[in-house]
């Protein structure tokens, strides 16, 4: 058996290799050939210094769009603010509170960025992308917290009832809110979703659903137009409610990307990137996870059992380099390279430790 294999490279090659399938040994000459012109015609380098830069990059890019977005949320909820002091609305109040605090969740969420951009140490070995998670974590607490208020204040009005004056403003800041609130939403989730990032997606969500509580706040504005009383607290509990449902989405987001939960067809395109390999026998378990907005790997492939040490490594690089193409936001994998069976096994030594940390065989 030859030894592991296990080395860094740039995610951004410019391109990803297509699937593959086991056996079809033609198929995979012509994909060698085909990979082979793609690599004169497509510059990338697997060094290091590029990966830190590729991550730098989508760093900047992840901070841009919190800035941005910090921007149109803040003057959001101060122009919301001032409507609410000049109408009395509970529902606006709560819409307001809500976008003062999704625009808040920056906060957490630009330092982690910055962290995600200090390289690995001895200490920290696969480097700072956790604090991602860590974000994440505050997002939802953010999310839930910032419902307290608006709850308080819709259920004191209807014990209470006050008329709503100003219905005309009410309703242009429900109309700029939920304007403001999807152009954020849809920025941070597809900027999320493009560099890996689950925190990001989860403040996107946080900032379409108070979208949503925008939207209500124009029906309630409309229900005490008409004399209804309890339609302001009322919608203000609506939006409550609303925002517990994507309170939900975002923690079961934040909660995978903790548990490293990955896209199974991630795995999928991983087992036929290796079963494309020139040289590969078999492919055995393949595991991802996320660190930050980063994929790394570990791979299980099975080569013949002549091979050198040398030629061995070879493979086990070979088949690295066909994941990072194939499989999007991979920056590296450890390729454990493996015989095929000849009845003796061996891994028997390692029995009893797979069988205490519950290992699959």
């Amino acid at each position: 058996m030859a030894g592991d294999h296990s080395s860094t490279h740039d995610a951004a090659h410019g391109h990803h290799g297509p699937g593959h399938g086991s056996g079809h040994r033609h198929g995979g000459r012509w994909r060698r050939v085909r990979h082979r012109i793609a690599h004169l015609v497509t510059p990338h380098s697997h060094r290091t210094v590029d990966k830190v830069d590729a991550a730098m990059e989508t760093s900047r890019v992840g901070m841009r769009t919190l800035w941005l977005s910090l921007g149109v949320l803040g003057a959001t909820a101060v122009a919301q603010g001032v409507i609410v002091a000049l109408s009395g609305s509970v529902a606006l109040l709560g819409d307001a509170v809500h976008n003062a605090a999704d625009a808040l969740t920056a906060v957490p969420l630009a330092v982690a960025f910055l962290l995600g951009r200090r390289a690995a140490d001895r200490r920290y070995t696969y480097g700072y992308g956790r604090a991602e998670d860590l974000a994440g974590i505050a997002v939802v607490v953010v999310i839930a917290v910032s419902a307290v208020p608006a709850v308080y204040g819709a259920v004191d009005r209807l014990l209470r009832p006050r008329e709503v004056t100003h219905l005309w403003a009410v309703a242009a800041a429900a109309v700029v809110g939920c304007a403001g609130n999807e152009w954020v939403a849809r920025y941070r989730i597809r900027t999320g979703r493009r560099i890996g990032s689950a925190a990001l997606v989860a403040d996107g969500l946080h900032a379409r659903s108070d979208g949503l509580a925008s939207l209500a706040v124009l029906l309630g504005a409309g229900g005490a137009g008409a004399g209804v009383r309890w339609a302001d607290p009322v919608v203000g509990l609506l939006i409550t409610v609303a925002i517990a449902m994507v309170l939900k989405d975002a923690a079961r987001e934040v909660y995978r990307r903790l548990m490293d939960s990955v896209d199974p067809e991630l795995v999928d395109t991983a087992e036929r990137a290796l079963r494309g390999v020139a040289g590969v026998l078999d492919v055995g378990r393949v595991r991802m996870r996320w660190i930050g907005h980063a994929l790394r790997a570990e791979a299980e492939i099975v080569v013949a059992p002549h091979l050198t040490v040398v030629q061995a490594h070879s493979l086990a690089v070979a088949a690295e380099h066909a994941l990072i193409h194939a499989v999007p936001r991979l920056t590296a994998a450890t390729v454990h390279t493996d015989h095929p069976a000849d009845g003796s096994d061996p891994h028997a030594v390692l029995a009893h430790h797979a069988a205490g940390r519950g290992s699959p065989g």
